[in-house]
């Protein structure tokens, strides 16, 4: 399970007073109103920074840091990571999970034979797709409906589906 959780990717800066333009990787964009700071991970290192002010511009957020007051200083930033520790993390309802929980999950059909390992999940409005790479390296799409995603347990690393007439040709 992941310690650190990504809400967001800076995209570039924001004007000329260090604010970043950022793409949120979150259901739920107005957490960023409620952080008082984040952890900004730009590949080489990981830091807790401040957060001085949060507005929404489109589909983006955009931070104004502590520390961080030039566009100079802000395009610095540019594709750096905003993360959460799991504590600071939105509460899933029922059946809902974090991707980066779901990703690795070994898949076993309802006889419990193993099928493959969750790979990638996307996101495609109706309902997720978990992609699902077999033992053979093919891969296959299964929806993310309670019709074929019977169980799962993330604390065992396991999902559970119903293999529908169809669904692997």
């Amino acid at each position: 399970m992941e310690d650190l959780l990504t809400v967001g990717i800076i995209t570039t800066a924001h004007g000329v007073h260090g604010e970043v333009k950022v793409y949120p990787t979150t259901d739920d964009v107005k957490r960023f109103k409620k952080c008082k700071e984040l952890i900004l991970d730009d590949k080489k290192n990981q830091r807790r920074v401040k957060l001085l002010s949060v507005k929404f511009f489109k589909q983006f957020v955009i931070i104004k840091f502590e520390g961080i007051d030039t566009m100079d200083d802000a395009l610095k930033l540019k594709n750096a990571s905003l993360l959460v520790t799991r504590d600071m993390a939105v509460k899933c309802e029922k059946d809902e999970y974090f991707i980066a929980d779901l990703i690795g999950l070994k898949v076993f059909d309802e006889d419990n034979n193993l099928i493959g390992i969750v790979s990638e999940v996307y996101q495609t409005g109706a309902n997720d797709v978990y992609e699902i790479e077999k033992e053979d390296s093919k891969k296959v799409l299964v929806p993310a409906i309670k019709d074929c995603i019977k169980n799962v347990d993330i604390k065992e690393g396991k999902m559970t589906i119903h293999v529908m007439e169809g669904l692997f040709e």
